[in-house]
């Protein structure tokens, strides 16, 4: 959630002319205290502190199930967590013992916030004093509605500390949706059939909650600057907490469907939600056999293919977790150079969520016609109303931010409206086509709004 650095909004430098095109040459960028370092550090120790204890809990009154089942998803995406942060720092080709001791015993990310404060100090220390060592970078910009080419110089120091940024970000990620999403569920299952709410597994679920929201929130904001890898992307308050609530409801209504789902028909529950979770899992490879292309071999010049295997097999697990909660805002495309498709689908979009919105009525039904007294002094239907409600406002905030909030908007060739005409209106193609019917420039520009 936080930049890496910032930019001012008009750089008061005279173009430079290339031989392709003009580059506005940009201020030294200036670095910011990394608070989503702190954040995510924070998250995964309380976290995992909490599940460390709820252990302990279970363990002393004989819970033997609900102990294995908790520690499980504990190591699970603790271990996902320190492989994360060792294939982003590229550790194993370094003479780092302290570093690599520290991810042995679950510590990496304690020892890897302390080493980006160390370096926010340091560049604080010599803030003003120029960098022997800089790189230069070009990023396109979207000033008064024009396109530019915003050229800077970034010490070594700064992109350094970038890089931290860049990997607590992913290790968000994986915390949140191979941890926090089942551990979350999970708890909640055991506090329905149990009718017990003691303050350690309050707290554990509580720190999951977050985690999961706030990685769900980075997840669109690395999705968009992925997509628009070429453009220096801003995201401000309003759309920031446009992104929060609608991630917030739709994971939250999810999981509860999923619990009260689960809670109803217990072990009959699994077979469908193993298929629903091995569908999502299966399907970029499908299509990679299906497509005929090779392994790419682009993720990491030294990976021999077995690594790159690992690689591949690891980030479909991860796709399959987030889009088995919430929508992934990514399409995973393996026969891709990138990995993803990087177009504007919002067929994809609209499949993902009429699908899940299905699954959650269909669930829901279940849960009304076939459900225990979970709740007391609280009606089935009352339950079932407010959570598909629930979610069916998630959907609305997000329309709300692909159609007026989304920082490059300007750049859709069609917008939510017109995919909505499209798909609302087939009878008439003829006058909608007429009607879009602008130059190829005016098109490429249109506003969403």
């Amino acid at each position: 959630m936080d930049r890496v650095y910032e930019m001012p909004e008009e750089p008061n430098v005279d173009p430079i002319s290339s031989l392709e095109e003009d580059v506005i040459r940009g201020a030294n960028p200036r670095f910011t205290f990394p608070f989503g370092i702190l954040f995510s550090t924070f998250l995964y120790c309380g976290e995992a502190a909490s599940a460390l204890y709820m252990v302990r809990i279970y363990r002393k009154n004989s819970e033997t199930y609900w102990m294995a089942y908790t520690f499980s998803f504990f190591m699970f995406s603790s271990i996902m967590v320190q492989l994360t942060l060792i294939f982003v720092h590229r550790d194993l080709a370094k003479d780092k013992p302290l570093s690599l001791f520290m991810h042995l015993i679950l510590l990496g990310p304690v020892i890897r916030c302390l080493e980006a404060m160390i370096k926010y100090l340091t560049l604080w220390k010599k803030e003003g004093q120029e960098e022997p060592y800089v790189s230069l970078t070009r990023k396109k910009m979207l000033i008064n509605g024009e396109e530019v080419l915003i050229e800077w110089e970034v010490g070594h120091s700064i992109r350094t500390l970038a890089m931290h940024r860049n990997a607590y970000k992913r290790m968000s990620q994986i915390q949140a949706f191979l941890g926090s999403v089942p551990q979350l569920t999970y708890q909640l299952y055991v506090t329905l059939i149990s009718a017990e709410v003691p303050l350690g597994r309050v707290v554990l679920m509580v720190f999951s909650l977050i985690s999961v929201t706030y990685g769900a929130t980075l997840c669109n904001m690395l999705a968009i600057q992925i997509k628009y890898d070429e453009y220096k992307i801003r995201l401000g308050p309003l759309e920031v907490l446009c992104i929060t609530i609608w991630r917030t409801l739709e994971i939250t209504s999810r999981l509860l469907i999923l619990v009260l789902f689960s809670a109803t028909l217990k072990l009959k529950a699994v077979p469908f939600l193993l298929l629903n979770f091995l569908i999502i899992l299966f399907e970029p490879w499908v299509k990679f056999w299906r497509s005929g292309a090779q392994m790419p071999n682009n993720i990491e010049k030294n990976f021999s293919q077995v690594g790159t295997l690992v690689v591949l097999i690891s980030i479909t697990v991860l796709y399959a977790g987030i889009n088995f909660s919430c929508w992934s805002a990514l399409q995973l495309k393996l026969a891709d150079r990138d990995l993803v498709e990087k177009g504007q689908n919002w067929g994809h979009m609209g499949l993902h969520y009429s699908v899940r919105l299905v699954e959650n009525v269909i669930m829901v039904l279940v849960f009304k016609f076939f459900g225990v007294k979970v709740l007391l002094n609280y009606c089935h239907s009352l339950i079932a109303l407010q959570l598909i409600i629930a979610y069916l406002i998630s959907i609305g905030f997000m329309l709300l931010f692909f159609q007026y909030l989304h920082p490059l908007r300007s750049l859709f060739t069609h917008n939510i409206v017109d995919y909505l005409h499209c798909v609302c209106c087939h009878r008439h193609p003829r006058g909608r086509v007429e009607n879009l019917e602008p130059s190829f420039d005016a098109e490429a520009r249109q506003s969403v709004v």
